[in-house]
């Protein structure tokens, strides 16, 4: 059985490493500090931000000082842009059974999967790191947070 919205594991580190490096702003953050937030692997998350850097839409620097931070303002990129670079392109469900196993008169579902599909595609691409980087707290608490996050790193 097929699902409305698939959204691989890759792909949702993606989206939300780039939303908290959104809030970021212009501080650059480790794979370490990252991934303490998304309590993910480092592994895992180190490639997802190789390929999130191929793609153009982070920045990477090494030493002391390095990290990551977006490579383009975070109004310019949109969730359907990161989504496609870790998934591919979003390619709409139009059956839950994977083919056409309805009747010759329609399906079951009537619209609604390709309505759903179409509001999915809508929200992902009319929506920008800007618009949700808020999801990581106010400007106040990732102040803390990153100060923190810094001070861990450095002991």
């Amino acid at each position: 059985m097929h699902h409305v919205l698939r959204i691989s594991e890759a792909a949702n580190l993606a989206l939300h490493t780039m939303v908290l490096l959104a809030g970021a702003g212009d501080k650059r953050l480790s794979v370490k500090q990252i991934a303490e937030v998304m309590c993910a692997s480092g592994a895992h998350l180190a490639k997802v931000l190789q390929r999130l850097a191929h793609a153009g839409l982070v920045d990477s620097a090494r030493g002391p000082r390095g990290g990551f931070m977006l490579a383009r303002r975070a109004d310019e990129i949109t969730l359907l842009e990161v989504l496609e670079t870790m998934d591919g392109p979003f390619e709409p469900q139009d059956c839950l059974m994977g083919g056409h196993t309805c009747g010759e008169f329609g399906c079951l579902f009537g619209d609604l999967l390709t309505d759903m599909n179409e509001r999915i595609r809508e929200y992902l691409g009319g929506r920008n790191l800007e618009d949700v980087k808020w999801v990581y707290g106010s400007p106040r608490d990732r102040k803390v947070w990153f100060h923190e996050a810094q001070d861990h790193t450095h002991r």
